[in-house]
């Protein structure tokens, strides 16, 4: 927290198992909290929020993207897309670097696509059946060749970052280096891995020679805390040992933050849902009129207004995306009456009808969402079974139908600017088996729909297709929308520089931070 000296600041080192040892020398150390820290480091393994906010310090891509959602130059200081939009063509900076000062070359990108695409994990998935290859023209000039037109490519580029190959292969050991990069980053990013990662936490450094350069008051340490329950976050808190708390926590807590009296709240509307994302191939939820009634047995305004304060959910797009919701579309609507009516309706009336309802360990506010929840569906006949679990548990066990629960809560913003971002990853069966698809649609016609609104270059096409993709996963009753995040950031009054970026929706590129205090 704050200016600190490395010898004067030991003790707090041994929270992540490592004393900070060198000659006494003033820096500007920030420490975060976190849930949990990512199993993996590899930047083409990317699958949520926590594992982005390390590989955007660590890594860079070709593009980046700015508050707003504005494509901006990175790696590459500029690009060129041909006539029907089936080639782009990257030109990267003469001194772009990675972190041990080799240039960055376009056979680096190559490899880094190539790579990723081998993997079959991360944003792969994006670029299944659409990049027809990727090569390198010279030195410093890449040209990705689409095998077809697909709408949202450059808002997809910045997903994949680069990797120095030259390291990579000196390390792989017949796995593509997957043991490797777990635990050793190769990248061009602004910082370098300094302790960790580990059970208690993990510390990254600022590169001094970043080629990007640096602001005047630059962050030279993070350091990310295990913190696993709102209990731990106000014990941190309250001994001075937190510079920024992670979103995601309870109303509750970041109000005792503001009354510690160094602290700033930022609150942002964003881009993300706040979902229960339903099991539709799994008993009882296999029956609309089940996941029907669940939304009706759902206390909306409670949860918006009091549990976890948010905005107006209507369907899969939050209001961000507002150009293409189609009027109309219902509001989700608190009715017990009419919930019990779908019950009747379904195959599973007339018996206790058993249902488990999954959220994310240590989360009070999910918790307090799946309580409420619960006590609605008894008064129906449901008989209930919580079931908590780690955030990676909640991962792996997304990889089957039989192990995803009924009932999942899930918040998921776009991981690129644009629309199909929050169709493709969550609806699409390509995306089936991972902890954004917990739905298991697997539906033709919203296959059919997302395929057409990708592949056209036509706004008013586009924009048809994801209205009647709306339209039909709501009638479906896909998901329960409980509310559009009201991303909530408390942060040391020092600290400033925060923009809410609509790309992973978190504040964790630390480059864009400076702090104030002497």
């Amino acid at each position: 927290m704050k200016t600190w000296n490395k010898v004067a600041s030991a003790g707090a080192g041994l929270l992540l198992g490592t004393a900070l040892a060198g000659p006494a020398l003033a820096q500007t150390v920030i420490t975060l909290d976190t849930p949990e820290v990512p199993g993996s480091l590899d930047p083409s393994k990317i699958s949520d929020a926590g594992d982005y906010a390390l590989a955007v310090n660590l890594y860079d891509a070709l593009m980046t993207v700015l508050p707003g959602g504005a494509l901006a130059p990175e790696l590459a200081e500029s690009w060129e897309v041909n006539e029907d939009a089936t080639e782009a063509t990257f030109f990267i900076r003469e001194d772009a670097t990675f972190t041990d000062g080799s240039p960055v070359e376009a056979s680096d990108v190559v490899y880094s696509y190539d790579r990723l695409m081998r993997l079959n994990q991360g944003p792969s998935n994006l670029f299944a059946g659409v990049v027809e290859s990727v090569e390198a023209v010279d030195a410093k000039t890449v040209r990705f060749t689409l095998s077809k037109t697909f709408a949202p490519f450059l808002a997809t580029v910045p997903s994949i970052f680069i990797i120095n190959e030259e390291v990579a292969t000196a390390n792989d050991a017949g796995d593509d280096a997957q043991e490797w990069l777990a635990t050793n980053p190769a990248g061009a990013g602004a910082y370098l891995l300094k302790d960790g990662p580990s059970g208690s936490g993990i510390v990254i450094e600022r590169d001094e020679d970043y080629y990007g350069g640096w602001n005047e008051s630059p962050i030279d340490e993070v350091r990310w805390i295990v913190a696993p329950d709102d209990s731990t976050v106000r014990s941190l808190a309250a001994s001075g040992e937190l510079t920024m708390v992670s979103a995601f926590r309870a109303p509750e807590t970041y109000d005792a933050l503001m009354e510690m009296g160094r602290f700033t709240q930022e609150d942002t509307s964003t881009a993300t849902a706040y979902l229960l994302k339903l099991n539709t191939q799994l008993a009882p939820t296999d029956d609309v009129h089940i996941r029907r009634a669940i939304a009706y047995a759902t206390d909306y305004d409670t949860i918006r207004e009091v549990i976890y304060p948010g905005e107006e959910l209507t369907g899969p797009l939050p209001p961000a995306f507002a150009d293409f919701i189609p009027e109309g579309l219902p509001a989700p609507e608190f009715d017990m009456e009419k919930a019990a009516e779908e019950v009747a309706q379904s195959s599973y009336a007339g018996a206790p009808i058993p249902i488990t309802l999954g959220y994310v360990a240590g989360t009070q506010f999910e918790e307090e969402i799946s309580l409420l929840l619960q006590s609605n569906l008894e008064q129906l006949g449901f008989e209930v079974t919580q079931q908590a679990d780690p955030w990676a548990r909640v991962v792996e066990i997304a990889g089957a139908v039989e192990t995803t629960p009924n009932v999942n809560q899930v918040f998921f913003g776009p991981t690129y600017p644009s629309p199909d971002s929050m169709f493709f990853s969550q609806y699409h069966s390509d995306s089936a088996g991972s902890w954004t698809s917990m739905e298991w649609l697997e539906d033709p016609e919203i296959d059919a729909l997302i395929d057409e609104a990708r592949s056209s270059g036509d706004p008013e096409v586009q924009a048809a297709a994801y209205g009647e993709l709306q339209e039909r996963i709501v009638d479906m009753q896909a998901d329960v929308f409980l509310l559009t995040l009201t991303f909530q950031l408390v942060m040391d009054e020092c600290l400033t520089g925060y923009e809410f970026v609509p790309m992973q929706s978190v504040p964790s590129d630390f480059t864009r931070y400076e702090w104030l205090c002497d």
